[in-house]
């Protein structure tokens, strides 16, 4: 049977029956369709809540990319070349809002954002407020099963992977990085080096995901057919 974007929709919605809070990740490489993924499911679900919640607010999107370590600290670590590899973001971070969330006790948390155009985190960027019972959020390493990324799988009610075809991929990642101010051969090198290599190790973590969001719908998120 073909997976379609609404019944991944049902099956978000399905994740806080009761009206408990739940976390949803959404894994995969580096352009995958991630973020565009969790931003369409929220505007779908938004208007559409389970009976009993109120539409809106009962839904929020917490990018992980707010835990990516600030520049200055990358060269102090002598990792600005390897920016995007696990080793250059907070994953303990990550969990400790995770947890708070699922800890359901406070009126309004404050996640950090994550600002392209200058690639950099921006704390207390993304308020959740405590209407929000589904939290959906997208990350490179949540499946990832190595030292401090290994808790991460337990926070989550399911992981789904998004899996684009690599020419796609590819493509939509050089195209990324020169929209955000890298030249062509730079971003192409970048995304054919460093990207590569992240994608390489989270590709190995596929298996270990809930759902295997097909490429043939990635490709369509965002862009519905006429």
């Amino acid at each position: 049977m073909t997976l379609t974007f609404d019944a991944l929709v049902e099956r978000a919605r399905g994740l806080v029956s009761g009206g408990r809070r739940a976390v949803l990740g959404i894994a995969g490489p580096p352009a995958a369709g991630k973020t565009t993924l969790a931003e369409e499911l929220v505007a779908a679900l938004a208007p559409a809540p389970p009976d009993g919640l109120a539409a809106g607010a009962w839904v929020a999107h917490v990018p992980m990319d707010g835990f990516h370590l600030a520049d200055a600290e990358l060269v102090r670590l002598g990792r600005r070349d390897s920016k995007g590899a696990p080793d250059t973001f907070d994953p303990l971070g990550y969990a400790a809002l995770l947890r708070r969330l699922l800890a359901d006790e406070d009126e309004i948390i404050y996640a950090p954002g994550f600002e392209r155009v200058i690639e950099q985190p921006i704390a207390g960027a993304l308020p959740i407020f405590r209407d929000a019972r589904l939290i959906v959020s997208e990350g490179n390493y949540l499946l990832l099963d190595d030292g401090p990324w290994r808790p991460l799988r337990q926070l989550f009610a399911e992981v789904w992977y998004a899996d684009l075809d690599q020419p796609e991929r590819l493509r939509r990642l050089i195209e990324r990085h020169v929209r955000f101010g890298k030249d062509e051969t730079t971003a192409i090198a970048w995304a054919t080096g460093t990207d590569e290599r992240n994608a390489v190790r989270i590709a190995a973590t596929r298996d270990r995901a809930d759902l295997i969001v097909p490429a043939e719908l990635v490709h369509r998120v965002g862009n519905p057919p006429a």
